[in-house]
């Protein structure tokens, strides 16, 4: 039994039609777990080739990983795997579900709100930069892939180092008509920055962070930032998520804690989407929150004036 004082297990589902680079993201997301103890659970352990040096040992239906992780395959009972993972000592971080290529990953989400000491952090769904458009338009494939990318909090747009300049703003802009609910990361071989996605293990997420690689472009997701800010004013943790969603460019991530006139709330953005929680009062008067941006350096004078907004 989950005891009421303990902190949910925050849940990651990452889906995506066959070929996207589910397998991809997720090895790199194990090798950039940097001490978080980390539970993968996929459909079946043919669907996701771990690396074998990061492999410990395995049986089967567990994979142990370098560093405290855990692989698992859930086959048929996918709310039996999570009740398991929200058993054993010790917990899990977090917890990341991959889907099978042509699931929906908002079913898997809705499968949490009957697991307790579970909730769900974030549904990211990755997508071939080069294929996905005519999938999302061929007759057999349209209604799974159109239905995976409307459940996306973010959407990884993979591959797209394969794609002309021209073609890569065309596929762009084409995603944020298909999913205008999501924040769009334009990488490829799967590579997101592990704080867009992993949330603090053993240490504090550091106040700036700008990460990059050989072939990136300034849009992609190689290009990131995070910056934190004291909040010591109570404010309408409603209007300051609204505040910043719609003002800070490149937002993909915030989380914190925000003194309100009810009280002390922990507030998160994941994509465009907002998660507004009671917090234990232990955490005082005075709120701090993160911010992180893909694509673009956080704009503090943009993120004051929606702290400032919301008061």
């Amino acid at each position: 039994m989950v005891s009421q004082h303990e902190a949910p297990i925050p849940v990651t589902v990452v889906g995506g039609y066959l070929g996207a680079g589910k397998t991809t993201l997720v090895n790199n997301l194990l090798r950039a777990a940097a001490g978080r103890r980390l539970a993968v659970l996929v459909n079946e352990f043919g669907a996701l080739p771990i690396d074998a040096d990061l492999i410990e040992a395995q049986d089967d239906r567990m994979i142990a990983i370098t560093g405290g992780c855990i692989c698992c395959s859930y086959g048929s009972d996918l709310v039996a795997a999570l009740i398991d993972m929200g058993r054993r000592t010790p917990k899990p971080d977090q917890i990341l579900v991959e889907t099978s290529g042509v699931a929906l990953p908002g079913g898997v989400a809705s499968a949490l709100s009957i697991v307790a000491g579970l909730r769900l952090d974030a549904v990211l769904v990755l997508a071939d930069a080069e294929t996905v458009r005519e999938r999302a338009e061929d007759r057999y494939t349209a209604d799974t892939i159109t239905r995976q990318l409307a459940d996306a909090d973010i959407v990884v747009l993979n591959k797209t180092d394969l794609l002309s300049n021209e073609a890569r703003a065309e596929r762009l802009a084409w995603m944020q008509t298909v999913a205008p609910q999501a924040r769009i990361l334009p990488t490829s071989q799967a590579r997101v920055p592990a704080d867009v996605l992993l949330l603090d293990g053993p240490g504090p997420v550091r106040g700036t962070v700008a990460a990059t690689h050989a072939h990136h472009h300034v849009h992609d997701a190689g290009l990131h930032a995070s910056e934190a800010f004291a909040i010591v004013d109570t404010v309408d943790a409603d209007r300051l998520a609204r505040e910043l969603i719609d003002r800070v460019a490149g937002l993909v991530r915030a989380k914190g804690f925000v003194a309100t006139r009810a009280g002390p709330v922990a507030l998160q953005i994941v994509g465009r989407r907002p998660v507004i929680e009671p917090a234990p009062e232990t955490i005082g008067t005075k709120g701090r929150l993160v911010v992180i941006c893909v694509g673009s350096p956080v704009d503090r004078a943009t993120v004051e004036a929606a702290i400032a907004a919301a008061r």
